[in-house]
């Protein structure tokens, strides 16, 4: 067998009888050993398929008689879940004894704190109570700028439990970029922390909080998360703090149950090329969506504990939090995830965390996991790692080398599973399953329910070739709306114009003949020379690989009737680049990639441009130098770094 082929990690005994997802199939008349018939069954009978996730999932609610109804006999669009379903997201996850442990709250010192089920019950009372008094009702906006532990989670799941809406920023992003996202939802309640902490330092927000004040329409209350009021008090506004909010220590706490369809989340796109996206997210597809994805895909089972290093922001926050659904622990880290200390980097902080937490399910990115490679750093030698049984990683494509890593680094004896899917979806295309075998570089299944394929430009479906990744049939969490004028039009035209009546993602793919898929990028990064379309994640598998470079950036620039390959790379200390440096490493994207992939220009900068959320934005990096303006800058973490970008385009032109 092919080395690259071969199973890092097979399914045992264990998973192929007494996992979720085999005993869901056993219970539906399927052998957990065929998984093509499941996921056959699973996206050619929707309803019947749905209704077996709500049925065995045990969602709290009223489900109605009827599942889908289209919008048309071929169309995605407009599709309808459950017309007659009345449920509370925040009742589906408030559930379970109240000694049950829900919570583990940590930060960089280490320290946990733990909350049980009836302790967090409580807590999401008082502060229902306190936003009921602020006259919060069913549909209103809640906006929230915290970090995340334990107040954001309670102010989210109050916010749900009256049925209101939640959007979400995160502390460390600026005033503008806060403002062009909650200023979009014209929020009734603003609940904001004054600090937050990262890499041992505390950050203010009061100055940020001042501009934002600013930039907000029809804001109504501002609660801060701190002992002392904010100094905004003429900010027209009524003020008070998150502990007079919530003192109501006799709180009983009720459910507002609403549709199925009812909006429960706005999330925000990146905003790189404009002003960020606002995402309307169901009550019922979130759910229900999460459920069949920690339930069936990820094994969670109750007493365990799950992790993401994340902000709140992000989707994989509102992710992890679901799995309080299934009757796990979740944890919520405050902090950087690797953290200067006056004796170097501490690389085991969040792995000290999952050791005392007694994580099971650990999320992480590429990123992360490329940054201990390179400081030989091996968990599974240097902490108890017993209970882990499943890695995870999202954000980018994962490399093969990663996969070598993660096996030999953290544990033998585990499922790794990168997941892909998005912010749009609030959930995954594809992703892992415990029947299936782990294979380098590759994601191990598509999604049951998921009608995952990849066509050409013909609109044929390949396998073995790269294509458009795409979705043929409705699901539940496809988003309800983008948020604001025109909304319909505008999510019509981001998913479904290029493909009448089919999802198009935006992910360049490949599907091998085991139904496996690989991703390699995102389309709008996709390079093209000489016409043939290759991913940048082939291009990042080989440069990352070089000892000599700490970080890099590829993207596409225009020249007449065709597109050079550009490549920037920041150097490690002590390492200078020169043309023999250069030479060999196109050498090595030639042989390790193809010719086509070998970048035209190489340069050497000081730092590559990042979201907050921690991604590679190869279209700024790409507009700067094509002397083109980048559109959002406040969704940037290090804009300043773009100036050297700019200095390329002089520098070729000179």
């Amino acid at each position: 067998m092919n080395s690259d082929t071969a199973p890092l990690w097979q399914p045992g005994p264990d998973e192929l009888t007494r996992s979720n997802l085999a005993r869901f199939a056993t219970a539906y008349g399927f052998d957990p050993a065929d998984y093509a018939t499941l996921h056959r069954w699973s996206i050619s009978e929707l309803d019947a398929f749905w209704n077996a996730v709500w049925d065995f999932t045990g969602v709290i609610g009223e489900r109605g008689d009827i599942a889908l109804e289209r919008a048309g006999e071929s169309e995605m669009f407009g599709a309808r879940w459950y017309p007659q379903a009345s449920l509370n997201f925040a009742e589906n996850l408030l559930c379970g004894d109240d000694t049950r442990l829900a919570v583990i709250e940590a930060g960089e010192d280490g320290d946990l704190r733990r909350v049980t089920m009836g302790e967090l019950r409580a807590l999401v009372a008082r502060a229902q109570s306190g936003l009921r008094r602020l006259g919060v009702a069913r549909g209103d906006c809640v906006a929230g700028i915290l970090p995340n532990n334990v107040d954001a989670l309670v102010a989210l799941l109050a916010t749900a439990s009256l049925g209101a809406v939640w959007a979400s920023c995160s502390p460390d992003f600026g005033a503008p970029g806060i403002i062009d996202r909650a200023g979009q939802v014209n929020p009734k309640v603003l609940i904001a922390a004054r600090s937050y902490v990262y890499n041992g330092k505390r950050f203010s927000l009061d100055e940020n909080l001042a501009l934002v004040m600013k930039g907000l329409r029809g804001l109504e209350h501002l609660v801060v998360t701190a002992d002392e009021p904010s100094p905004l008090v003429a900010c027209g506004v009524n003020c008070q703090t998150w502990k007079a909010m919530c003192d109501n220590a006799g709180a009983t706490l009720t459910f507002e149950r609403v549709p199925f369809a009812h909006p429960l989340y706005v999330m925000f796109t990146s905003g790189t090329t404009g002003l960020p996206k606002g995402i309307v997210h169901t009550t019922g597809g979130v759910l229900l969506q999460h459920r069949k994805e920690h339930m069936l895909h990820c094994d969670v089972r109750p007493g365990d504990v799950m992790s993401w290093y994340t902000n709140t922001a992000w989707m994989m926050y509102h992710w992890v939090i679901s799995g309080l659904a299934s009757h796990a622990a979740v944890v919520l880290y405050d902090g950087a995830p690797i953290v200067k200390r006056n004796d170097g980097l501490d690389h085991g902080v969040l792995w000290r965390v999952a050791e005392k937490a007694g994580v099971t399910h650990f999320g992480t990115s590429p990123r992360y996991l490329a940054s201990l490679a390179e400081a030989q750093y091996e968990p599974g030698r240097l902490h108890d790692l017993s209970g882990l049984r499943s890695v995870l990683s999202a954000g980018a494509p994962v490399s093969a080398e990663q996969f070598d890593w993660l096996y030999r680094a953290v544990s033998k004896d585990m499922m790794f599973a990168s997941i892909s899917g998005g912010t749009e979806i609030i959930g995954c295309f594809v992703l892992g399953s415990p029947l299936h075998p782990v294979r380098r570089g590759e994601i191990a299944c598509k999604g049951l329910g998921m009608a995952v394929d990849v066509l050409d430009e013909r609109g044929a479906s390949v396998i073995g070739r790269k294509g458009d990744l795409v979705c043929t049939e409705p699901f539940p969490s496809a988003p309800l709306t983008f948020w604001g004028e025109n909304g319909n039009a505008r999510f019509h035209a981001a998913y479904y114009e290029a493909r009448p009546g089919i999802w198009t993602h935006g992910d360049l793919a490949e599907q091998t003949a085991r139904d496996s898929v690989i991703i390699y990028g995102r389309t709008d990064t996709t390079l093209k020379p000489g016409g043939v379309r290759i991913g940048t994640a082939e291009i990042y598998r080989v440069v990352e690989a070089q000892p000599e470079i700490q970080d890099c950036i590829v993207f596409g620039r225009a020249i007449p009737d065709d597109e050079e390959v550009v490549l920037c790379v920041v150097m490690k200390d002590g390492y200078a680049m020169d043309d023999g440096f250069i030479a060999r490493l196109r050498s090595e994207v030639r042989q390790k990639a193809s010719p086509r992939h070998v970048p035209r220009h190489v340069y050497q900068v000081s730092a590559v441009p990042y979201t907050i959320n921690g991604k590679r934005v190869e279209g700024a990096a790409r507009s700067i130098v094509a002397g083109k303006p980048v559109k959002n800058l406040g969704s940037l973490a290090n804009p300043d770094c773009l100036d050297e970008y700019a200095a390329l385009r002089i520098e070729e032109h000179a």
